[in-house]
C-alpha cells in the first residue's frame, strides 16, 4: 500500500509597504534559504504551498491593500490552492486580535519583532551566523541598509511607534560588516533607511560613545571598498546633526541627496503635529544644507488636510513649497490613525478638500520639477543603469532614489549593462524624466 508523501514546503513571501518592510522580508528570505527551504519573493506564478504576507499598517490605503491581499490568499487557502498562510509586519502587529477574529483562515499572525517565532512556525531555525547576511530582492547593484528600528519622536499623526516600538540603533560594526558583505556580492549603492536617520546612535552605549553617531557611521560606510554611492533617506529636521553635512560634502561616494519629510509649511500645523520645529527654523536648515552641500537634491513629503488645517494654513504651505523649490516632493492625504495623539481631535477636513489641496501642491511642484530638469539639458551626468524596458535603459543619477524619484532614459540600442555606471549627456527633459545618450 502506497503512502501519500507530503509535498516539499515551498514558501512565497509577499512584501507590502515601505523599504523597511522590504529589508525585513529579505532577512526572512535569507534565514529560510539558510535552512535549506525553497523560497521565492513575490513569485509571479503562485506555485508555493505556503504564503507569508509582510503587511503595512501605516495609513488607510496601505492598510486596505494589506487586508485585500490577506483576503485574496485566505480565499486561495479555502479553495485548496495553498496549504498554509502566515501574516507578519506592521498591520499584523497593530491589529493582531482583530485580524485573528475577522480572518480565521490565516494560520497565524506575527508582530514586527517576532522573526524567531515566525521561523519556528515555518519549521526553520533562527541562524545567528546569518545575522548581517542578506539575499537581496532588489537588483544586486543597490540595497537598502536599515540602520535603526522604531522611533522615539512624538509626531501626533504617526502610528509607527505603535507598530515598531522605540528607536533602537544597529551597532556600527554590524552595519559595516553587512555593507562589506553586500559590496563583495556586487552592491554598489547603499540606501540608508530608518524611521529617523538623525537619531542614530543616541541609544548606543560604550567607551567613547555618546550622542548622535550618524557622522561616524557615514565615514565608516564610505570607506567600504566597492561602495560608490551612499544615499540618506528619512532625516528628521528637528535636531538635525549639522556635522554630517561636512562629511557629505567631503566624501565623493556620499550622494548629494537628502530625503527629509517636513509634513507642513504652516507654523500652526507644525505645532499641532508636534514636530518640534517652526517654518522659520526649517527654512534656515534648508539654506544651511544647500550652502554646505552645493548642488544637493532635497526630497520632502507633506501631509494634506491635517485636523484643523485652514485655508490660511494651506496657503502658507503652498507658499513654502514655491519658495523652497524642492527637487522632489510627495504629498499624502491625512489618515486618522487610532491611538495616535491626533486621533483625539476631529478629522474635520473633508476628503475632497484634502485631495484638492494635494493636487494644488503637486501642480506647483510639477512646474518646479520641470524647470529644474530643463536646466539639466546639455549637462553630462553619472548614471547608474537599473533596468531595461520599452526600448530604453532606465537609470538614475545620484540625485534620485529608486522607485520614487526621477529616471534617466537611454535608447536601448546604446550599449549598457545593468548595474553599470555610465556618463550620459542629457538632451531632453520632462517633469519627472530625463533623456540622454551615453558618451562614456
Amino acid at each position: 500500500m502506497k503512502t501519500k508523501v507530503a509535498p516539499k514546503p515551498s514558501i512565497n513571501i509577499i512584501t507590502l509597504g515601505c523599504s523597511k518592510n522590504l529589508v525585513d522580508s529579505e532577512v526572512l528570505y535569507t534565514q529560510l534559504k539558510g535552512n535549506g527551504l525553497e523560497v521565492t519573493h513575490e513569485a509571479k506564478k503562485d506555485k508555493a504551498n505556503i504564503v507569508v504576507i509582510n503587511t503595512c499598517g501605516f495609513i488607510d490605503n496601505a492598510k486596505q491593500e494589506s487586508i485585500d491581499t490577506i483576503l485574496r490568499y485566505a480565499d486561495a487557502k479555502e479553495a485548496g490552492k495553498i496549504d498554509k498562510l502566515y501574516v507578519t509586519g506592521c498591520l499584523s502587529h497593530r491589529y493582531k486580535d482583530d485580524l485573528e477574529r475577522e480572518i480565521p483562515m490565516v494560520d497565524s499572525f506575527f508582530g514586527t519583532n517576532e522573526l524567531p517565532r515566525l521561523l519556528k512556525a515555518l519549521k526553520a531555525d533562527y541562524k545567528h551566523e546569518l545575522v548581517g547576511e542578506r539575499l537581496l530582492t532588489t537588483p544586486a547593484h543597490y540595497a537598502y541598509l536599515k540602520i535603526a528600528e522604531g522611533c522615539d519622536r512624538p509626531c501626533s499623526f504617526c502610528a509607527i511607534p505603535l507598530m515598531r516600538g522605540k528607536h533602537v540603533s544597529t551597532p556600527i560594526e554590524e552595519l559595516v560588516k553587512e555593507a562589506n558583505s553586500l559590496a563583495k556580492k556586487g552592491t554598489k549603492e547603499l540606501i540608508l533607511i530608518a524611521q529617523d536617520l538623525t537619531f542614530y546612535g543616541l541609544d548606543l552605549k560604550g567607551e567613547g560613545k555618546s550622542g548622535r553617531q550618524l557622522k561616524e557611521l557615514l565615514e565608516r560606510l564610505s570607506d567600504v571598498n566597492g561602495i560608490e554611492w551612499i544615499r540618506l533617506q528619512y532625516a528628521y529636521p528637528a535636531g538635525f546633526p549639522l556635522e554630517i553635512l561636512d562629511t557629505m560634502a567631503e566624501r565623493d561616494n556620499i550622494c548629494k541627496y537628502l530625503d527629509m519629510p517636513l509634513q507642513s509649511g504652516s507654523d500652526a500645523m507644525l505645532k499641532h503635529m508636534r514636530r518640534g520645529i517652526t517654518r522659520e527654523k526649517t527654512e534656515e536648515l534648508i539654506h544651511t544644507i544647500r550652502e554646505k552641500v552645493p548642488g544637493i537634491a532635497l526630497r520632502t513629503t507633506l501631509i494634506s488636510g491635517y485636523p484643523g488645517e485652514t485655508e490660511e494654513d494651506f496657503e502658507e504651505t503652498y507658499s513654502f513649497v514655491e519658495r523652497m523649490r524642492f527637487d522632489r516632493l510627495g504629498i499624502f492625504n491625512y489618515s486618522h490613525e487610532e491611538n495616535t495623539h491626533a486621533y483625539l481631535v476631529n478629522d474635520d477636513v473633508p476628503e475632497d478638500v484634502k485631495q484638492f489641496r494635494s493636487d494644488e501642491i503637486m501642480a506647483v511642484q510639477q512646474g518646479i520639477s520641470e524647470e529644474l530638469n530643463l536646466a539639466k539639458v546639455g549637462q553630462t551626468l553619472k548614471v547608474m543603469v537599473d533596468r531595461k524596458e520599452s526600448g530604453y535603459f532606465v537609470g538614475r543619477t545620484e540625485f534620485d532614489s529608486p522607485e520614487v524619484d526621477n529616471e534617466v532614459l537611454i535608447p536601448a540600442e546604446q550599449y549598457a549593462r545593468l548595474g553599470d555606471f555610465v556618463t550620459v549627456k542629457i538632451n531632453k527633459a520632462e517633469e519627472f524624466d530625463l533623456y540622454g545618450d551615453i558618451i562614456a
